[in-house]
């Protein structure tokens, strides 16, 4: 007889870690990207090829169509919300000066109100721990904000932190959603669905507010390539496939994983320096987002034993 040990371990681990390794990379992409591009049009470029990818993919394996309107409408929704809204938000605040691994930490605050947006549409009731941990992650995201904000030389854009702020809501709002309306839904033509609703937003976000000119650099090709293929269509179909198989606030809280990784790679890559005062916020959010989203052990009967991680845990 074969122990399920090791399979189980990678099966559980394994898709939450990739994810995180591919997510932290996409606010490196975007780094390298929006220097040649407006932020709404090169996320508007990225989602519109994602979508046509997508649909073709769908096409070509034969997946299952969506069979109703309210399909369409909810995958249309969590689209915006999800795209539209914390892409958008993200790009235009890195696009105004925030720094990738600082952008990163803002939205990462995201698995502390989708849990406690989580419970509620759920019906249950956070624990003082759980309240506890709010405060931890809001008071660690000040610590991370603050040098930049007050008494620095090169103080953080308030248009660029507001942005990464309407970025947090959208994507707490938007995999709450997701995770209610979206099981039900096909994945591959859900999520180009998803792409095409936010493309939508987004031209009309881009004409409206850029100059929709690009400027074709291998840099920027590099990266809209990058994003495109393991971004939008890599992470983004994990990240729903995760959503399936946990709750919000479980699959949500790999996010709190991803601020020390961008902050090696934007180091490594752009230079980017993080003062003393915003490590330490960086840990503050972990440990705050984990109080929250992290249900403590529960130690087994004695004639009972566990047969799985603590409840919510990303399958």
């Amino acid at each position: 007889m074969t122990s399920p040990g090791p399979t189980s371990a990678v099966q559980r681990f394994g898709g939450p870690a990739l994810f995180v390794l591919l997510w932290s990379t996409g606010f490196v992409g975007a780094k390298y990207g929006l220097p040649y591009a407006p932020p709404f049009t090169f996320l508007a470029l990225r989602l519109a090829i994602a979508a046509v990818l997508l649909a073709l993919l769908a096409v070509v394996l034969r997946s299952a169509r969506m069979t109703s309107r309210a399909q369409y409408g909810h995958a249309a929704v969590a689209g915006s919300l999800l795209h539209a809204g914390y892409l958008g938000g993200t790009f235009f605040g890195i696009s105004r000066g925030i720094p990738a691994g600082v952008a990163e930490v803002i939205v990462s605050l995201q698995p502390v109100l989708t849990a406690v947006l989580a419970a509620r549409v759920l019906g249950e009731r956070p624990s003082a721990r759980q309240w506890l941990g709010l405060v931890l992650g809001v008071g660690g995201v000040a610590l991370v904000v603050g040098p930049g904000v007050v008494g620095s030389s090169a103080p953080l854009p308030v248009s660029g932190v507001v942005a990464c702020l309407v970025a947090l809501v959208s994507g707490t709002l938007g995999t709450v959603y997701q995770k209610r309306h979206g099981d039900g839904i096909p994945l591959v033509w859900g999520t180009a669905v998803q792409y095409a609703a936010a493309t939508a937003l987004l031209v009309v976000a881009a004409v409206a507010t850029e100059d929709v000119s690009i400027d074709w650099t291998p840099h920027f090709v590099g990266a809209l390539v990058w994003l495109v293929l393991v971004l939008s269509i890599g992470a983004v179909l994990l990240l729903l496939l995760l959503l399936r198989r946990g709750t919000a606030a479980g699959v949500s809280s790999l996010y709190y994983l991803v601020p020390p990784a961008t902050a090696v790679e934007a180091y490594l890559l752009f230079g980017e320096r993080v003062s003393l005062l915003s490590l330490v916020g960086i840990g503050v959010t972990a440990v705050g987002v984990a109080l929250v989203v992290v249900s403590p052990r529960r130690r087994p009967t004695p004639d009972v034993a566990p047969d799985r991680g603590p409840t919510g845990a990303p399958a």
